[in-house]
């Protein structure tokens, strides 16, 4: 049986990598701009975080929030209800054989980050970060 040749590597490849970044600056622009004509999205500014693409290039994974946070659900429903107009938009600007679908995930790494934020400010952690008050670094004692 032949090996799988996409799970091989240890992560994406500079194409992908490439890809996923046209993705996101194009969306964001198209967003930014207002090229999609929907009240929905004209009334929420929302960051597109990341994007992902499957070793195929047939799926792009966009990690999108508004502004703020709030209502990270209502945005991606308007993203996804806009897909067909946004998979357009991406047509035009990549120079690429076939636009990859685009599935909409709600960005949580902001809240990933609090969350490690305030696990390193507690007391007990940061009594475990102090270093120790040794008299000699490598660890023998003076006599």
């Amino acid at each position: 049986m032949a090996k799988n040749r996409f799970h091989d590597t240890a992560g994406p490849t500079q194409r992908q990598l490439r890809i996923a970044e046209l993705i996101r600056r194009t969306l964001s622009e198209a967003l930014m701009r207002g090229d999609v004509h929907d009240p929905d999205l004209g009334r929420m500014s929302i960051t597109i975080g990341e994007v992902r693409v499957t070793p195929d290039l047939s799926i792009a994974t966009v990690f999108a929030l508004p502004l703020g946070g709030k209502d990270g659900d209502l945005a991606i429903k308007a993203l996804a209800r806009n897909k067909g107009e946004l998979r357009r938009i991406l047509g035009k600007a990549l120079k690429i054989k076939h636009t990859p679908d685009l599935r909409f995930m709600v960005d949580e790494t902001f809240d990933q980050m609090d969350q490690t934020h305030r696990l390193l400010s507690q007391e007990s952690v940061q009594r475990d970060l102090k270093p120790k008050d040794n008299d000699d670094e490598d660890g023998s004692e003076d006599i």
